[in-house]
């Protein structure tokens, strides 16, 4: 018994050190389904351009649940996320004003905090200033 419960001890320290892992909050799936389901863009009077930048980032909710559910989650992981959505929105970068880039960049910042993610790696400076200013 004692052996087992050694066995058992050792699976769960692995398991919480990880690689560089992190843990997403128990609640992550049902917020990012929340998140989903909310309201965005209503400052955007263009119907058809709204629907467009709801299925966006509500694409980058998705990507950030398949995240969640691995074994192995890690900030680098949920940043690739992030670039692969912010390149979603360049084909309509041009088409949207400062204030809705501005808010795509708001519900990105949303969405990390709902994983616990600290920091998008200035990417998120990059998609709305072209630059990241903390890279001076």
């Amino acid at each position: 018994m004692r052996k087992y419960l050694q066995s058992i001890i050792i699976v769960l320290i692995v398991n919480a050190c990880g690689q560089g892992g992190i843990k997403a909050p128990i609640n992550a799936m049902e917020k990012l389904d929340e998140f989903k389901e909310k309201k965005k863009f209503l400052g955007v009077a263009d119907s058809k351009m709204r629907q467009v930048l709801i299925e966006k980032i509500n694409q980058v909710a998705e990507d950030f649940k398949e995240i969640v559910i691995e074994q192995n989650p890690t900030d680098k992981k949920y940043q690739e996320k992030i670039g692969i959505g912010l390149k979603r929105f360049s084909g309509i970068y041009l088409d949207i004003d400062t204030e809705d880039r501005e808010q795509v960049c708001n519900y990105f910042e949303e969405l990390m905090d709902i994983v616990e993610l600290k920091s998008s790696n200035g990417q998120l400076n990059e998609f709305m200033y072209g630059f990241d200013p903390t890279n001076q």
